[in-house]
């Protein structure tokens, strides 16, 4: 890339837009990121896949997973059950309810009678089947699970759990009046369901004193409780009190794409939480709150920005905002629900503990106090701004931060060297292996991060300090471009991780997914021809499971592979990109052990539900923000809606329908108005079959289209016609145009999808790459 002309042509174009917006009074109906709508801009079928509850301040159980011991009208307490009945629970009697989706919050209960002034009924919560039952899933990296909490049932009525014990996702709640009645304290736990303590014999009495138990009791064993009603009060997405008032929307004629967009778009609502319940890292937040949790136990009520909303990296864990996360987040966010004011949340947790030297901490608080620090995820931060400035036009906020972004900016570009690589000095990352010296994938984000400066610094063009740069910066960039052949592996088709043993022919060679996703989509690489070759290659690794990160043996990563996905769109390969979707997301969505309903952090390479960075396969977290990359991608690639200034006063539309969709449509609001795409395959009996492309951009708006050619179009309503059996001509026709006369293109079939084998597990590497406790 030339950077002194494309500098010049955006001053002008924006020059030019800014003048015909001011000559053309802008009509539209937009919305604000400070006040979101209270009822869906897009009203229509779709609406069907929302995962977001219509109450969440009253969710329901929907079955009765499991029961064992003294328990009577398990299902009375379920969404559809009759009200007039109630659940009882004795001592040794355990409950597992199921609810319809994985979901957030407090679990309150109405007690109708309890035989006692106090009951001690347990509480344990799971995302994943797989560790339903006594002990929960895991928050924690000091041992396998965590405790359960014990809720003292002291009065009939409405209890709930203390707000500092919301749990920040789950599908599974356990309840159950342990055999044995606790010696004291709030937490405590059993023996690992489903095994018996009575089956422990001889050692029991031993081990009594270690899980916190009491030799049993006439009075204990009269315990009784029972419980007319039990809800969740769901405390994620507090933004907006309709969490089913979706900004954007994705429909098609797969029924699988549709299930994963919705399901992104509802993880990233379990991803924004109120600020002040944050993050589940004890370890980290005893640094700063002095806490004395003992292990395993669990809470969120550390204080992690200012602010109303946040979105941080997962629901269940680590509840921090991590800016690598938000590359993936912040954008899925601006297209389905706006709660863009969680995204500048976020950034400003960053900026506030930013280091003297300009570098930001790894994550937001409780990390920056201990000098933590990522140089990818310090670049994901400056990328984090692009997005949060594009989507909401806060040009008040980006010139209030622009010079801490510059130093920020100028600390990264120091470590760009003269092999015209980035020399990476820290080894965090995504918890992949192998982040030091020079780095492909360091050096694409970084050649991504200076494109987006321009444009920022475009917005704010008087500054005198960043068009003086402007000449530095490019031949900077320029040198990028050409250093990254060092890492070029001719004979694989891909690109080395660094320079040394993890590069071409290295003893421990890696063609990373990341950062070979990150060199085609960041357009450091400007042959065509090879971004196809890349993508084509990274599509030939492809599992039963997904597409592998080589560069983290044993791993499918979703945020990796939300890289890849636009990496394939880069290289005009959208075809593999809805294939990918399909293939990965899918198996997330309806693969045994996960939630079914909300994207996942990471999973092994043989389809198993562990994340192997970590040894208790407990602790992945279902819900994880950097995972729902096909909810940015499917709009903004495949339907190919792109703005290219701030709310999309320029705009371009590229829409790809590709061999595995028979139609498609999608749309999002910004504060300017409605940006949808309609695309269907279709055919009239006088011209044979067509794509009819439906399009609609705020007036007063400018933007291109590409299809089949390349037009300037005008904001508001507009029509396009690709003649199929007409030589592909392409005409911009009047809106409804032959409406009456379009019939489905029932000769369009859906290919059949391509038979892989599973990974295999390279054991040895698991165990070497778990993450180390500190």
């Amino acid at each position: 890339m030339i950077w002194a002309g494309f500098i010049d042509y955006a001053i002008l174009a924006y020059n030019a837009v800014a003048h015909h917006i001011a000559s053309n009074s802008l009509h539209h109906v937009g919305i604000s990121h400070l006040s979101l709508p209270r009822h869906a801009v897009f009203p229509g079928p779709w609406e069907e896949y929302i995962k977001a509850p219509v109450n969440k301040s009253h969710i329901r159980p929907s079955k009765v997973w499991h029961v064992e011991g003294s328990v009577s009208a398990p299902e009375a307490v379920l969404d559809w059950a009759d009200k007039n009945s109630s659940t009882t629970i004795d001592p040794g009697g355990l409950i597992i309810f199921e609810f319809a989706d994985n979901i957030a919050g407090r679990a309150c209960f109405d007690i109708s009678f309890s035989s006692q002034s106090t009951i001690h009924l347990a509480l344990a919560y799971s995302e994943s089947p797989k560790f339903a039952g006594h002990l929960p899933d895991a928050t924690t990296d000091r041992q396998e699970r965590d405790l359960p909490l014990y809720l003292p049932i002291k009065t009939e009525g409405i209890t709930c759990v203390r707000p500092e014990f919301v749990r920040g996702a789950f599908k599974y709640l356990t309840l159950y009046i342990p055999k044995y009645a606790p010696k004291s304290g709030d937490i405590w736990f059993e023996t690992d369901f489903p095994s018996p303590l009575e089956a422990l014999g001889t050692q029991f009495n031993g081990l009594q004193d270690i899980l916190g138990l009491q030799e049993d009791s006439p009075d204990h064993r009269a315990q009784r409780i029972s419980i007319s009603s039990l809800y969740v009060n769901c405390t994620a997405f507090p933004s907006n009190p309709n969490p089913r008032a979706y900004t954007g929307y994705f429909s098609s004629s797969s029924q699988l794409l549709n299930r994963i967009w919705y399901s992104g778009a509802y993880t990233l609502q379990l991803t924004t939480i109120d600020p002040a319940e944050g993050s589940a890292l004890i370890d980290y937040n005893r640094r700063v709150d002095h806490n004395h949790s003992p292990q395993g136990s669990w809470y969120s009520n550390f204080t992690i920005a200012n602010g109303t909303a946040i979105t941080v990296d997962g629901a269940k864990r680590d509840r921090v905002a991590f800016p690598g996360d938000m590359a993936i987040a912040v954008p899925g966010i601006a297209v389905s629900t706006y709660d863009m004011i969680a995204a500048r949340t976020a950034l400003d947790s960053l900026f506030i503990r930013q280091y003297a030297d300009g570098a930001f901490p790894y994550a937001g608080p409780p990390m920056g106090y201990g000098g933590e620090f990522s140089d990818t995820y310090h670049l994901h931060t400056l990328l984090g701004v692009w997005n949060y400035v594009l989507f909401t036009n806060d040009i008040p906020w980006l010139q209030s931060h622009w010079n801490a972004y510059l130093k920020a900016f100028e600390y990264s570009l120091a470590k760009v060297d003269l092999t015209g690589l980035f020399h990476v000095t820290s080894n965090n990352d995504w918890l992949r292996p192998g982040m030091t010296g020079h780095n492909l994938e360091a050096t694409s984000i970084m050649y991504h991060v200076m494109q987006y400066t321009f444009r920022l610094a475009d917005e704010i063009i008087n500054d005198p300090y960043a068009k003086k740069q402007f000449a530095r910066w490019n031949s900077i960039g320029q040198r990028m471009e050409r250093g990254i052949d060092i890492l070029w592996c001719e004979e694989k088709g891909l690109f080395g991780d660094n320079i040394g043993r993890r590069g071409c022919g290295g003893s421990a060679e890696a063609l990373p997914q990341d950062g070979n996703s990150w060199a085609v989509l960041s357009g450091i690489v400007t042959n065509s021809t090879r971004r196809r070759e890349i993508s084509t290659n990274l599509r030939k690794r492809w599992t039963k499971y997904g597409a592998p990160a080589t560069e983290f043996p044993n791993v499918i990563s979703p945020f990796a592979s939300s890289f890849e996905l636009l990496a394939h769109c880069a290289a005009g390969n959208h075809d593999a990109a809805v294939e990918l979707t399909e293939l990965m997301w899918g198996y997330m969505l309806d693969g045994e052990g996960f939630t079914n309903s909300t994207c996942v952090e990471g999973f092994r390479i043989d389809g198993d539900i562990q994340y192997p960075a970590y040894w208790s396969s407990a602790r992945n977290s279902h819900a994880h923000g950097w995972s729902t990359g096909p909810t940015m991608v499917l709009l903004t690639q495949i339907l190919g809606i792109t703005l290219e200034t701030p709310l999309g006063r320029t705009w371009t539309v590229e829409p790809h329908l590709t061999r595995w969709l028979k139609n498609a449509r999608g749309g999002f609001a910004t504060g300017l108005g409605r940006f949808e795409v309609v695309l269907r395959s279709m055919k009239v009996q006088v011209f044979g079959r067509l794509e009819v492309l439906d399009l609609e951009t705020p007036r007063g708006s400018q933007g291109t289209v590409v299809f089949g050619m390349t037009m300037s179009v005008e904001g508001g309503k507009a029509r396009f016609v690709r003649f199929l059996d007409d030589g592909m001509r392409v005409e911009k026709m009047a809106p409804g145009w032959i409406d009456e006369q379009l019939e489905e293109d029932d000769g369009w079939q859906r290919p059949e999808v391509e038979e892989r084998a599973a990974g295999v597990v390279d054991w040895q590497a698991l165990e070497a790459n778990y993450v180390k406790v500190s």
